[in-house]
């Protein structure tokens, strides 16, 4: 799997999102991540749009439901031919396996799933205090991660600073979509466990999504086109 930038486009509107997808060259289609904003503002149209200009979707949605509900929303979304789809791993192993059942078409493909292990504003100690999950952060991203894989999923979300754990436990073919990137002269904004692309980079990540060090640049193109260089090379 060759490493790739996703943009995270998360803007309130499909106006919004297509003007700025327009300021790239005609030949340039960056792999792009739709959110539960631009996903509720817009439904599946945007998704629909974006697929026909030729760029590559993340549908980020983070699913997290009864394991009965979660596969018929996933047959749903399958329909609309995304890359990758998502879901929190806190659903348990039930989900995520009854999530892949309803994702895969009657011809046996489907996009890639992923499971979102402990987001990325969530640091230790809201982890421990609010949540009551008592392990290490580490220790719960591994854990969730193997679940993952046991319930057949193609990888998962987490902070880059533990993808390189992740692939030493689940292999280096178990995929790893790390959001928490910034430049190391950029602001970090609500992230807590963040890195750069670089640095994402030698860890091991196979993707990393970036939102306003891009979307927020004066000059978003070179934004992304310095993302793309510092993280794949």
């Amino acid at each position: 799997m060759n490493r790739d930038v996703i943009i995270a486009c998360d803007f309130a509107t499909g106006e919004e999102t297509l003007a700025f997808l327009d300021r790239f060259p005609e030949g340039e289609k960056p792999f792009v991540k739709i959110g539960m904003e631009l996903f509720y503002a817009e439904g599946p149209e945007i998704v629909r749009q974006l697929k026909a200009r030729g760029h590559r979707i993340f549908l980020d949605l983070k699913l997290h439901d009864i394991p009965n509900t979660v596969k018929k929303a996933m047959a749903v979304l399958s329909r609309l031919d995304v890359d990758i789809a998502n879901l929190h791993a806190a659903g348990t192993i039930e989900m995520m396996k009854a999530a892949r059942e309803g994702l895969t078409r009657p011809d046996g493909t489907r996009p890639l799933l992923i499971a979102v292990t402990q987001l990325t504003s969530t640091s230790e100690e809201r982890m421990q205090k609010e949540l009551l999950i008592n392990a290490s952060i580490n220790d719960t991203v591994i854990h969730y991660a193997r679940n993952a894989k046991e319930a057949g999923l193609d990888g998962v979300v987490c902070s880059p600073l533990e993808a390189g754990m992740v692939k030493e436990a689940c292999g280096k073919e178990f995929l790893t979509v790390t959001p928490g990137i910034r430049f190391a002269d950029g602001d970090k904004g609500d992230q807590v466990r963040v890195t750069t692309p670089e640095k994402a980079r030698e860890i091991g990540t196979d993707y990393i999504v970036v939102g306003r060090p891009i979307t927020a640049a004066a000059d978003p193109v070179a934004a992304y086109r310095r993302c793309v260089k510092e993280f794949v090379g």
